[in-house]
């Protein structure tokens, strides 16, 4: 990774658009984000319209790191039930990390509140991709009703990823796996 001298301020407001607002919450204010990324609020306003759109984009940005963390190493091979609970296998490894804070995607739309919020568009796409994963891995594994697999896989996700977060539940013992695995039992996927 370059050394934060070597990028651009654009980048360097991104980055601590997305370590600020994922540690202490969007509501963080533009002196901070601007000192954290060593750029006048001047140079802010040039290079994105407003903070909203700065973290919208640090959202954005942040999407191919996200998705890449929760897909099967060789998704290839794996059955639909080994890629979905891979997902669970993920969170759980994340959840016990020092710096885990929860969904970051989920975090924003709780915050926010306002589904017009251009970060709040962003974090909504995230989180309806993966329902749509979910969905297609259910349907691939043959489960009886898809859509409703789906719905149910997202709603523990998030929860599990919303307590740990919260410092309130400890996900190590395999909670979130479990759970998950209850439901594809009953949902018949192979």
């Amino acid at each position: 990774m370059a050394s934060t001298d070597k990028l651009s301020p654009r980048d360097r407001l991104l980055d601590a658009a997305a370590r600020l607002s994922y540690r202490d919450g969007v509501s963080v204010g533009v002196e901070a984000l601007c000192r954290e990324a060593g750029v006048s609020k001047r140079s802010m306003y040039q290079l994105f319209d407003s903070k909203d759109e700065m973290l919208a984009a640090s959202l954005e940005r942040r999407i191919p790191w996200y998705e890449a963390r929760f897909s099967h190493p060789d998704a290839a091979a794996a059955s639909p039930r080994e890629r979905i609970l891979y997902v669970f296998q993920r969170l759980e490894k994340a959840s016990v990390e020092t710096d885990y804070h929860g969904c970051p995607y989920l975090a924003a739309l709780v915050e926010l509140k306002d589904p017009r919020h251009p970060a709040s568009l962003v974090a909504r796409g995230v989180k309806e991709r993966l329902a749509r994963t979910f969905r297609a891995e259910a349907e691939r594994g043959g489960a009886r009703d898809p859509e409703r697999l789906a719905r149910q896989l997202v709603l523990v996700f998030d929860g599990a990823s919303a307590r740990a977060g919260a410092g309130v539940e400890n996900l190590a013992d395999g909670l979130a796996t479990s759970t998950a695995t209850a439901l594809l039992d009953a949902a018949g996927l192979a």
